[in-house]
């Protein structure tokens, strides 16, 4: 097989190896090979090209971005013809979520293939959506929109974006139940308490509460005040879940 030939004539075992594994992931054979490299290539390298720009994933990340947008908003459009816009932004916001792309880059196993002088261990989960927009953005550079559109819609739209799961699917607690008393014209305030708990060694910890309509629902406590005040809506959330229609 032609390919395969490719990948033994390749300039070295590492890149036959890497082309190996992105033929995998692609579904078809890149083109252009260093731009693919650049997904997988995190700043802590220090990578420059001869101009002195920095060779890292982060601009492929930004317009990876935009074309997912794009994508998924005319997927959503074409799918949902009763839809209105805030319909359709709602659930474009869900479909690109962090935490959705997270789990379908790692699906891919994508953080296997970065090259960083930081351990992988490190990274956060963030670092699979981030390398994902990468790899949208380097399709369309090497291969077209088309091809780009295609690999989007049969590799991430088809197996993990069903519409009728992403609308039962709440991707921020505290702005879902802040929704909720507002249209209830519930009272309801996210307030932070004193923690008597335990602290962990050299970190800091906030304490929220969810009171609604003078009653305190739930308690949360996270290393940010932001983290916090998703988890206590959270707890509030499920707290009351028999009380929540939709």
């Amino acid at each position: 097989m032609k390919f395969i030939d490719d990948i033994f004539n390749s300039r070295s075992k590492k890149d036959g190896n890497f082309l190996y594994k992105i033929h995998e992931i692609l579904g078809f054979k890149p083109k252009n090979l260093p731009i693919y490299k650049r997904v997988f290539t995190h700043r802590s390298m220090n990578h420059k090209d001869k101009f002195g720009n920095a060779i890292n994933f982060e601009r492929l990340e930004f317009l990876g971005d935009s074309l997912l947008d794009s994508i998924i908003s005319t997927h959503l459009f074409k799918q949902s013809p009763q839809g209105n816009e805030g319909y359709l932004t709602k659930m474009r916001a869900k479909a690109v979520s962090r935490s959705n792309l997270n789990t379908i880059g790692k699906s891919f196993e994508l953080l296997d293939l970065l090259e960083s002088q930081v351990d992988h261990d490190c990274f956060s989960q963030n670092i699979y959506g981030n390398l994902l927009e990468a790899l949208i953005a380097a399709i369309y550079l090497d291969q077209g929109f088309k091809k780009c559109e295609k690999f989007v819609t049969e590799k991430i739209i088809i197996p993990f974006i069903d519409i009728e799961e992403l609308e039962n699917k709440v991707i921020s607690y505290k702005s879902y139940m802040i929704e909720w008393c507002q249209k209830l014209k519930y009272s309801y305030e996210l307030q932070e308490y004193q923690d008597n708990g335990k602290p962990s060694k050299g970190q800091q910890y906030f304490a929220m509460a969810y009171i609604l309509n003078g009653v305190i629902v739930a308690k949360a406590r996270a290393t940010s005040k932001k983290k916090a005040e998703e988890k206590v809506c959270r707890r509030a959330y499920y707290a009351l879940q028999d009380q929540i229609i939709d």
